[in-house]
């Protein structure tokens, strides 16, 4: 088995780069996805957050709200630190008892967008960086996702510099090129993961191709 740590920058386009990967074959563990299940209603991580900020940062149905949470949390690094040493540790028990069930000979992406400021680059075989310029990323955020200017670069600045990501990376993957291109490049890279994953993998198991 090979693990494969995927991250980038907002607005780089990691999406794109594990959905590819994931039409070659790889098995994704999306850390996202991981982190809104372990605080679903009735779980023991919702419990632990409503304990932490209080009722105010539910909903009426009691789920989650989110934008309120985030506007506390992003606000206060010490307030966000107390919501990472309650999500982080579920996410990361998620995310191992996945990752045990797949099989031996598999390509496993986990794709975490926050790898690189929480120093996470050493759990993996490899890490993955999707990278595009500062100016590309704004771009994205203000012309295809609607935020202002002023919220797209807040986000890029609450976030780790291109150089903190590059310099954790074993591949870099430059998405500054149109998608036949970014398809091509990410091609490439499953064909070098999967070659890693044969000298990984235990006698008689085939890596998937």
């Amino acid at each position: 088995m090979l693990s494969v740590g995927l991250t980038g920058g907002i607005g780089a386009g990691k999406s794109e780069v594990s959905r590819l990967l994931v039409a070659c074959g790889a098995v994704l563990i999306d850390a996202d996805r991981i982190a809104r299940e372990v605080v679903a209603p009735g779980t023991p991580g919702l419990a632990a957050v409503v304990e932490a900020f209080g009722e105010e940062i539910l909903t009426e149905d009691g789920s989650l709200d989110r934008p309120r949470l985030g506007a506390v949390v992003f606000a206060d690094p010490d307030r966000l630190a107390v919501l990472n040493s309650i999500v982080h540790p579920l996410v990361g028990a998620r995310s191992r008892e996945l990752q045990s069930a797949v099989a031996e000979d598999a390509v496993v992406v986990h794709d975490v967008p926050l790898l690189t400021e929480n120093g996470l680059a050493s759990l993996y075989d490899l890490v993955v960086v999707v990278d595009v310029d500062p100016a590309t990323q704004l771009d994205r955020l203000v012309r295809l996702r609607g935020m202002s200017e002023e919220d797209a670069l807040a986000r890029m600045a609450a976030q780790a510099s291109r150089e903190e990501r590059r310099a954790v990376a074993d591949v870099v993957i430059d998405n500054d090129v149109p998608l036949p291109e970014l398809e091509r490049r990410v091609r490439e890279l499953w064909d070098d993961l999967v070659r890693r994953a044969r000298r990984t993998a235990p006698p008689g198991a085939r890596a998937t191709e």
